[in-house]
């Protein structure tokens, strides 16, 4: 097969906050070969990613995304790998290049299920697929009533593990952090697994991490998330020295390969969070699942988008039963949810199942996606270089 087209698809809700909700808006990519069509979405801001797939060449290191795309051929996760490395090799100095890739990846792995009609994880190399275990993904309240209120109607709904991140969290005193954790715990009750997500609110600054560990300790907090920015590995080491029981977890920010092996090697995390629509795709997030295997370390998925990431996101490590945590967001925007018509629900036993239907086993809803599809249209130099297409 030729690939014939690549589509992307600029979606947003009506307005978009200020807070940290990456379900606001979207970027969706169809790819089409060989009569089969697959999709994937990348985790990046929609237009600068558009941008890099058609900008025009600066040098020959510095060329449009769909340059080593459009016409190669893909028969075999191999062509996969050899699309990668035309990409990193064409487009090296293009820093959103990954960002694009990554979506695009998604919807040849896609494409390949849907042409030889199996799951995206048996093309892996997997022989099953294992349940996981779906943490509760979602902002800290603004006050700590409302945060306990949120964590106890979601473990209402069946939820044993909860994480909590952003908001207020981190942005005033460590006395207001603690109450905003102990509200949490109140709220999950005395069982429930606990995680807590700083989203890099402290930089690089060790102090006001450390300033936190004893209120997570007495919250019997399972992991902090995010202390810091992800290229910040000695802040990092230094924490996860201190933390102990309470884990360190990181690697959202990674972009590539090389920034996630980073994160394992030197920053001491005892979880990986590896999102598929960021660092790459499913090819680059699953030998990162092989590094993290090979090293100790935990991997887990990073997702606070739709149904459709969240099922890409499970394939790299659905095979590897002992990293059984899974993130799940339970505060989507309508538009994340909306992106999709079916849902990866709990099941009877409160897992979730990664899809076995081929591909990725489910498919974005073209009629709902009008109402969040944003015309768009690039022109440079009087040439149209992009111009939203057809659903």
């Amino acid at each position: 097969m030729k690939i014939e087209a690549v589509d992307f698809f600029y979606l947003s809700m009506p307005q978009v906050e200020d807070i940290g909700d990456g379900s606001q808006d979207a970027l969706l990519v169809r790819v089409a070969a060989g009569g089969y069509v697959g999709w994937g979405e990348c985790e990046a801001a929609p237009l600068v990613t558009i941008a890099a797939m058609i900008c025009p060449m600066s040098h020959s290191a510095c060329k449009p995304v769909l340059a080593s795309v459009l016409g190669a051929s893909l028969d075999s996760p191999a062509d996969i790998a050899r699309i990668h490395a035309d990409v990193h090799q064409n487009s090296m100095d293009l820093l959103q290049a990954d960002h694009a890739l990554s979506g695009i990846d998604i919807a040849l792995w896609d494409l390949l299920g849907q042409r030889y009609q199996e799951p995206v994880w048996k093309l892996l190399g997997y022989e099953r697929a294992y349940p996981k275990t779906p943490y509760a993904s979602m902002l800290f309240g603004d006050t700590p009533q409302e945060t306990c209120d949120k964590v106890r109607a979601t473990r209402e709904r069946g939820f044993r593990v909860v994480k909590l991140g952003w908001g207020p969290y981190g942005k005033t005193t460590p006395e207001a952090d603690r109450d905003q954790v102990l509200a949490a715990r109140e709220g999950l009750g005395a069982d429930g697994l606990l995680c807590v997500d700083a989203g890099t609110v402290w930089a690089d600054d060790l102090a006001l991490g450390e300033a936190r560990l004893a209120a997570l300790r007495e919250a019997k907090v399972y992991w902090l998330e995010e202390p810091f920015h992800t290229g910040a590995l000695h802040v990092y080491k230094a924490l996860a020295t201190l933390s102990a029981p309470i884990y360190i977890a990181g690697g959202e920010g990674a972009h590539n390969e090389h920034m996630a092996r980073h994160m394992i090697d030197y920053a001491g995390v005892g979880y990986v969070q590896i999102d598929t629509g960021r660092i790459g795709g499913i090819t680059v997030a699953k030998r990162v699942v092989d590094y993290a295997v090979q090293r100790g370390a935990r991997y887990i998925n990073h997702t606070f988008t739709s149904h459709l990431a969240l099922s890409a996101s499970l394939q790299p490590y659905a095979g590897v039963r002992e990293h059984h945590l899974c993130e799940y967001p339970v505060e989507l925007k309508s538009l994340a949810y909306d992106l999709t018509s079916e849902h990866l629900l709990p099941d009877a036993n409160g897992d979730i199942q990664t899809p076995d239907q081929p591909g990725l086993g489910i498919a974005p809803d073209v009629a709902a996606l009008r109402n969040y599809l944003v015309d768009a249209e690039i022109v440079v130099n009087g040439q149209t270089l992009y111009k939203t297409p057809a659903l």
